[in-house]
C-alpha cells in the first residue's frame, strides 16, 4: 500500500499532465521525461492489446515523437492518455495499412504470470489465466481493445471511445458483448 501512496505523493510532486505540457513548452525538458514516464507503459499496454508483439517499443517511441511533434494540437478536451492511446492505434492502423507490421494475437507464456502462491494456488492460476486469455483471444479486434481499455486501465467509455474511434455508446455495446461472450467461453 505504502507503494502506491509514495507513487502518488511522487505524481503530486511532478505536477498534472497539463502543467507538465506547459512546462515542456516553455523548454524544461525533464517535463517531457516525466510524462513519458508516466505513461509509456500505458501506452505499451495499449499497443500490445492491438495485437502487436514485436514492435510495442518501437510504437511507444513513435507515439511520443508524434505527440511532442504535435503538442500545441493537443486541446484537452480529452486526457492526454486518451490522445496517446489515440495516437498510437493511428500509427498501429497507418503500419497495418502498409504492411510493415501484421497484427498477431498476442500469445501469454509461462513465466508472464508472477505469483507468490503455493503450487496449487499457481496451477488453479495458470488455468485461469490460460482460459482467460484464449477467451478474450477469440473476441473481435474492437471488443479486445475495449475490454481491454475498460479492464486493463480502467478508463471511462467517453475515454475509450475517444481512443478506438467511436461513439460512447458503441464502446458500451462493444464492452458488454464482449464480457458475454467470455462469461460463456470461461462457463464451457
Amino acid at each position: 500500500m505504502t507503494d502506491v501512496a509514495d507513487r502518488a505523493d511522487s505524481r503530486a510532486d511532478q505536477g498534472t499532465d497539463d502543467e507538465l505540457i506547459r512546462r515542456w513548452k516553455s523548454g524544461e525538458q525533464r517535463a517531457a521525461t516525466l510524462l513519458v514516464g508516466r505513461h509509456a507503459d500505458s501506452v505499451a499496454r495499449f499497443v500490445t492489446s492491438l495485437g502487436v508483439r514485436d514492435d510495442v517499443e518501437d510504437v511507444v517511441q513513435d507515439t511520443f515523437v508524434r505527440a511532442f511533434a504535435s503538442i500545441d494540437g493537443f486541446r484537452g478536451e480529452s486526457r492526454l492518455r486518451t490522445w496517446l492511446f489515440t495516437i498510437a492505434r493511428r500509427l498501429v492502423l497507418d503500419a497495418r495499412r502498409s504492411e510493415r507490421w501484421r497484427g498477431e494475437q498476442v500469445e501469454v507464456q509461462d513465466g508472464d504470470a508472477r505469483t507468490d502462491f503455493d503450487p496449487l494456488d499457481a496451477m488453479v492460476a495458470d488455468e485461469a489465466e490460460r482460459r482467460m486469455h484464449g477467451a478474450v483471444a477469440r473476441l473481435t479486434p474492437t471488443q479486445r481493445q475495449v475490454f481491454g481499455l475498460r479492464v486493463g486501465e480502467g478508463m471511462s467509455y467517453r475515454e475509450i471511445a475517444d481512443a478506438v474511434g467511436t461513439t460512447e455508446g458503441a464502446a458500451r455495446v462493444h464492452y458488454h458483448n464482449a464480457m458475454r461472450a467470455i462469461k460463456e467461453l470461461l462457463d464451457d
